[in-house]
């Protein structure tokens, strides 16, 4: 089943969610569900919010990319009850876009290196050290989880030359080629 993304200004967006319930019966087949809409919309991520569920998942399959980013090559996981537990100091750049803001792409600033401690599809335990592009990827789906947006983190200057135009992506006014929700 293919899900609606949630665009900028709905409200979901912005929450912070909260942990998954391992007994959560349909948890499999939302995994699923979110991989295919994920897929269909040509994306590389995609959290929960994002399709109006406010619960810490996010799946990642970041092989399209695997031409230019060779270490991201089979990098497909799913993230439950995700938490950062260490950042490094040292940052990279990197353009991002996303599929709850279509049509803007931006560079930000990520952390090179992370720390982050979740469970997989299999209720399996990871403390994993994840760099590079793979770090930039994930904290964007990350970001997701805590209710922030990459357009949350472009410069100063930016935000204000961005504002006109997320206005009008909230309104729906945007080239769309996959399903979406507004938020009210």
């Amino acid at each position: 089943m293919i899900y609606p993304i949630y665009i900028i200004g709905s409200p979901v967006l912005r929450k912070v969610a909260e942990d998954i319930d391992k007994e959560n019966p349909e948890l499999q087949i939302i995994i699923d569900n979110m991989f295919e809409t994920m897929y269909k919309s040509d994306g590389l991520g995609l959290a929960a919010p994002q399709i109006g569920k406010s619960i810490r998942l996010f799946v990642i399959d970041a092989t399209p990319i695997s031409d230019d980013y060779p270490e991201l090559a089979g990098f497909k996981k799913v993230f439950i009850n995700a938490h950062i537990v260490e950042k490094s100091d040292v940052k990279i750049k990197a353009s991002e876009g996303c599929l709850s803001i279509p049509g803007i792409h931006e560079d930000v600033e990520r952390h090179q290196t992370l720390r982050l401690q979740y469970y997989d599809e299999n209720w399996q335990f990871h403390d994993d050290t994840i760099e590079g592009m793979a770090a930039v990827v994930m904290q964007h789906e990350y970001d997701h989880l805590d209710g922030v947006l990459f357009t949350d983190k472009v410069l100063p200057l930016r935000k204000v030359l961005l504002k006109k135009k997320l206005e009008r992506i909230s309104k729906g006014e945007f080239e769309h080629r996959y399903p979406y929700k507004l938020g009210k």
